[in-house]
């Protein structure tokens, strides 16, 4: 388990990249209000996105969903509800992903019909 919190607590750090802005013109005012705002977690919207990936081609590649699902399982410790807006982005990927990864085992693909 301290394994996990420490790889939690490097991960939190990273996202200081992602909510970098340049303050430089700002007033005192500007950068309380812009500090309150409630932001999207960074991990969360990469799980979004690849739980989207994988439940397209998730059945056919089994790699998508794994990934993706092994990358919610790690970050949705780094989701802070006091400055973040919601879980629900790391929720929703996760099950795409487990679609596309229930799709691959039994066997089924997206059909398209035109």
């Amino acid at each position: 388990m301290g394994v996990f919190k420490k790889i939690v607590t490097l991960l939190n750090r990273l996202k200081q990249v992602f909510y970098y802005y340049d303050d430089e013109d700002f007033s005192t005012f500007e950068k309380e209000y812009i500090d309150n705002i409630k932001k999207a977690n960074p991990y969360g919207l990469f799980v979004l996105i690849f739980g989207g990936i994988s439940f397209a081609f998730g059945p056919q590649h089994v790699i998508f969903p794994l990934v993706t699902l092994t990358v919610a399982i790690l970050t949705i410790g780094t989701f802070d509800q006091d400055k973040e807006d919601n879980p629900w982005t790391f929720i929703l990927g996760s099950l795409l992903s487990l679609i596309g990864l229930y799709m691959y085992i039994v066997g089924a693909v997206h059909t398209l019909k035109l």
